[in-house]
């Protein structure tokens, strides 16, 4: 069973907007400044929040200007990766699931939208589980009510289909044959393309922290310039607490992440898709994805690292974490006990306090839009992120309490993965 759009819509609270993909042609860049210009929308930050919703919005007939300090899928962005993972499993929180399927329904959509080979890998989802853990059999009960597609295999299947993996205690595990990865950056330059098709503005732009209080009437850049627009949208990740210190300094948490990519040997296809799936280890904290394109079997950490700037922290990895991932890889796949770490990057992570989205008006300018906090699960999100955003500001409406600033706390107290 799929979950229909009006079923999404009104479990999210979205009012309806047309889904049909328009086909995007790179332009040239926008009007590096607005002059006389006032647009309906600036959108500030080209992640995928943020790209998703500057195109949702032109579709809906807004003139959007979208900015970016350094551009879509930049190194330094969270939506900045190689690859991210897309699955369906959270637990009972059944908002996320929905919004999941929703999403990967559109993130297919892609193909052959923009003549370049699809974002969407199928690669499978394995969530392996130990004993009665709560998360995992909540996953399962969720799945099941939805009418996701899913197994649950025990110790002995799992063994025989993927034999390069040793299970260690793990006994049990969630399998999601439909879900997969998605190709991180490539897939965020896709949809700013589109939306540039669509009509939007891009500036590649760094706008500083909103002076004064109450209506907004523009932002400026750190060049000089200056946006006009009638609503904003602050979508821009990591960097939230930077422009409203005062109000999100310490409702959004940048932390520092290591991923790390494995070279398997010349010919092994075992750690390559179809062969390997996407991986979970939950009571390890720890993830990941097939060797894609080459470029090494990804291998990360999903526990929160330590505080992070994202514009001057160093993006280079600790002895002391490739170490315990190193270890870890020994223990769960053998074969590559002495695989050569090939490539390395340091990201961000940039939760709430319970790692519940945060999209909601500021509460002193109501025309201003706060949306983020979705790092470690957020990008899979993007296309529904997109359309709800878009909702709120073309329909109005209530926003979903669990998306409010008032939930968001001070102190971290993880509660979605």
């Amino acid at each position: 069973m799929k979950t229909t759009r009006r079923e999404f819509v009104r479990s999210a609270g979205a009012g309806v907007l047309g889904a049909t993909l328009i086909p995007g042609i790179a332009g040239a860049q926008g009007p590096a400044v607005s002059g006389g210009k006032a647009y309906d929308v600036a959108v500030v930050g080209a992640g995928v929040f943020g790209a998703w919703t500057a195109y949702r919005l032109a579709q809906a007939g807004r003139r959007v200007a979208l900015l970016d300090a350094y551009g879509p899928g930049n190194a330094r962005a969270s939506s900045g990766g190689q690859t991210r993972v897309i699955r369906m499993g959270y637990g009972d929180q059944e908002i996320y699931t929905r919004w999941s399927m929703h999403s990967l329904d559109i993130w297919k959509s892609l193909v052959g939208q923009l003549g370049r080979p699809s974002v969407f890998q199928q690669a499978g989802v394995l969530w392996m589980a130990r004993g009665e853990d709560p998360l995992t059999t909540k996953t399962l009960a969720t799945l099941q009510r939805l009418g996701v597609v899913h197994e649950r295999l025990g110790r002995s299947e799992l063994e025989r289909r993927w034999p390069q993996i040793d299970f260690g205690p793990n006994n049990w595990a969630i399998h999601e044959p439909d879900s997969g990865f998605l190709v991180g950056f490539h897939a965020v330059q896709a949809v700013v393309q589109m939306a540039e098709g669509t009509g939007v503005d891009y500036l590649q732009e760094a706008a500083v922290p909103p002076a004064g209080k109450g209506q907004l009437t523009s932002i400026a850049t750190r060049s000089g310039k200056t946006v006009k627009a009638g609503t904003f949208v602050f979508a821009c990740g990591p960097w939230l607490p930077k422009l409203f210190p005062d109000l999100l300094g310490d409702r959004i948490f940048p932390t520092r992440q290591e991923v790390f990519y494995f070279g398997p040997a010349p010919g092994d296809e075992r750690f390559r898709s179809p062969a390997m799936p996407v991986w979970v280890d939950f009571a390890e904290e720890i993830y990941g994805l097939p060797d894609f394109r080459g470029r090494g079997f990804k291998v990360a950490p999903d526990r929160h690292g330590p505080a992070f700037d994202p514009d001057t922290g160093a993006r280079v990895i600790t002895p002391e974490t490739l170490a315990t991932v190193r270890n870890f890889v020994a223990r769960r796949f053998p074969a590559l006990k002495d695989a050569p770490l090939v490539s390395s990057e340091v990201c961000q992570y940039e939760n709430t306090s319970n790692g519940d989205f945060l999209i909601d008006r500021h509460p002193e300018r109501d025309n201003v839009w706060l949306v983020g906090g979705g790092s470690g699960h957020g990008f899979k999100h993007g296309p529904a992120v997109g359309e709800y955003v878009t909702a709120r500001i073309v329909e109005g409406g209530a926003v979903e309490t669990r998306f409010s600033l008032a939930t968001k706390q001070k102190v971290q107290k993880r509660a979605v993965y």
